[in-house]
């Protein structure tokens, strides 16, 4: 597990979002290749598609938790229950880590900043002064230790 974490943060530190880093690092669990979790996870990063909502990172660990545990019958209440209660159970764990599920606030921007849809250009100034590195990590972490935890 410790491998697919460090896999993580290394597609991060190459260019990947938070979200796709997460999900390629694991989806050859679910019988995804590399190119389908970018493609499935390119959405959520940025606190999904850059609005600084829900931290890309944790929105990677929840598309592992419905690939894991997701609900494919319409009325599966049970199912879908299950899968949200994890869903839970790892926001709890990622907010208790991290101080927070909102991008906006791990990186401590302020209210008025305006949402644009261009990525930071990725230097070392970034990388100082965001924890999105550190925030992947987190996620895959957790990720990792679920699976320990239910294996």
């Amino acid at each position: 597990m410790q491998k697919r974490i460090e896999r993580a943060v290394e597609l991060f530190k190459n260019g990947y979002n938070c979200s796709q880093s997460v999900v390629a690092a694991f989806a050859d669990m679910y019988g995804f290749t590399e190119e389908q979790a970018l493609r499935m996870s390119a959405s959520f990063g940025g606190g999904i598609g850059r609005m600084r909502e829900t931290c890309g990172a944790a929105c990677g660990m929840f598309i592992l938790a419905g690939l894991e545990k997701g609900s494919v019958v319409a009325g599966d209440r049970e199912g879908k229950a299950a899968n949200y209660a994890l869903v839970q159970e790892l926001a709890a764990e990622f907010r208790k880590r991290n101080g927070s599920l909102i991008c906006a606030e791990l990186l401590g921007l302020k209210p008025q900043t305006p949402v644009v849809s261009t990525p930071e250009e990725r230097t070392e100034q970034y990388y100082a002064k965001r924890p999105c590195v550190k925030m992947v990590e987190e996620a895959a972490c957790i990720w990792a230790e679920y699976l320990e935890k239910v294996k």
